[in-house]
């Protein structure tokens, strides 16, 4: 097996990426929702009341995939779907107030894993990781912008 794979940038942060959420599934095991339903909500939580279009957009997900998420979670009593009173053809989509509960257990679950994850990990070295890793995402959405991409680019510089 080649080594230098194994320290490939590309598929380090894949490797990682899969870890953290087969650690994630493990925790929310139990909890009624799937990790997709918990990412809809995490989204909405940052861009409450945003169009269901521009949801999709945001996760990396088709229209069709974000609507069957959100037809569940509203049916659980998650979330809310509303007329856009800008655009009669659009729906926006807003947290329920019942989900406060939820999500702060999913975040707390979410800190879990990210404390696992970082275990043996000095504050520094957690910190300067965080930078580089911001300034990566941010070079990369400068990159992909103006093509189809639809990666969530809304980085704090």
């Amino acid at each position: 097996m080649n080594k230098n794979f194994d320290k490939s940038f590309g598929f380090a942060i894949h490797d990682v990426a899969r870890l953290l959420r087969l650690a994630f599934d493990r925790q929310a095991a139990g909890t009624g929702l799937t990790r997709a339903q918990w990412s809809v909500l995490a989204y909405l939580h940052r861009s409450n009341g945003v169009q269901q279009k521009t949801l999709a957009t945001l996760m990396d997900i088709t229209p069709i995939t974000l609507a069957r998420h959100l037809d569940r979670l509203e049916a659980d009593g998650w979330i809310e779907r509303r007329d856009d009173p800008e655009d009669r053809r659009a729906k926006r989509v807003f947290l329920n107030p019942s989900s406060e509960p939820m999500f702060a257990m999913m975040s707390e679950l979410g800190q879990n894993v990210r404390l696992q994850a970082m275990q043996g990990v000095s504050a520094a070295d957690e910190e300067c990781f965080m930078q580089v890793l911001l300034r990566v995402r941010s070079n990369l959405c400068v990159a992909t912008r103006g093509q189809e991409a639809q990666s969530n680019c809304d980085v704090d510089e």
